[in-house]
């Protein structure tokens, strides 16, 4: 038997999500709290399978909620159910402990479901625009991310050292000192992770 909480304050979505486990003949409601104050002590005292939480919770948030009962909880799995579909939300509510999260909008009994089993059975159940955030944020070129770090003047530095500038000839060009552009050098060193000016103007080739 898979036994399941609910945490969401919104009655409606809370009573369907209730049916939707009274249909299944292996899954048991443990509880059902409208505020993550309630849930926590109850929760601590009878840990469940799954928590499915919303997170714009009144008081504590469902973020909070997991972070404060994840490690005190290790058999306990957790899945977020929010209309929320933004980047930082969805890290957020991953970074804190959360091993699915659901979109409220649209989702039918049949996902709900699925993605209860699934979680159950250490999967990571998302809505799949969700799953796409989630990837595309993954599959950004690295490189790209270095070329980032780069301040504008830093950038400046090195199109100049790629055309065969000297140090003080680069300084003119700036306004600045010879001092100035060393310093913006080793700067730049760090942030691309080479040693010398030659790796910093192969991997500059590839921003």
């Amino acid at each position: 038997m898979i036994t399941i909480a609910i945490i969401e304050d919104n009655e409606q979505f809370r009573r369907s999500l209730e049916a939707i486990i009274g249909t299944q003949n292996d899954f048991v409601l443990a509880a059902t709290f409208d505020s993550a104050e309630k849930a926590l002590p109850a929760l601590l005292q009878n840990p469940p399978d799954i928590v499915i939480s919303d997170i714009s919770l009144p008081g504590i948030k469902g973020t909070a909620l997991i972070v404060q009962l994840k490690d005190k909880l290790p058999q306990t799995q957790f899945m977020v159910c929010s209309i929320h579909d933004d980047n930082d939300t969805i890290f957020e509510a991953l970074k804190c402990g959360a091993s699915g999260y659901i979109l409220k909008d649209p989702v039918t009994a049949d996902e709900i479901i699925k993605a209860i089993r699934d979680l159950y059975n250490g999967g990571s159940p998302m809505s799949p625009y969700i799953a796409r955030k989630v990837i595309t944020t993954f599959q950004k070129p690295v490189m790209n991310e270095e070329g980032f770090l780069l301040s504008t003047r830093e950038k400046e530095v090195l199109e100049l050292l790629s055309k065969g500038l000297m140090y003080k000839e680069i300084g003119e060009k700036l306004g600045i000192t010879h001092e100035t552009v060393k310093k913006h050098l080793k700067n730049i060193y760090q942030k691309l992770h080479v040693q010398n000016k030659i790796e910093a103007l192969n991997k500059f080739k590839l921003l």
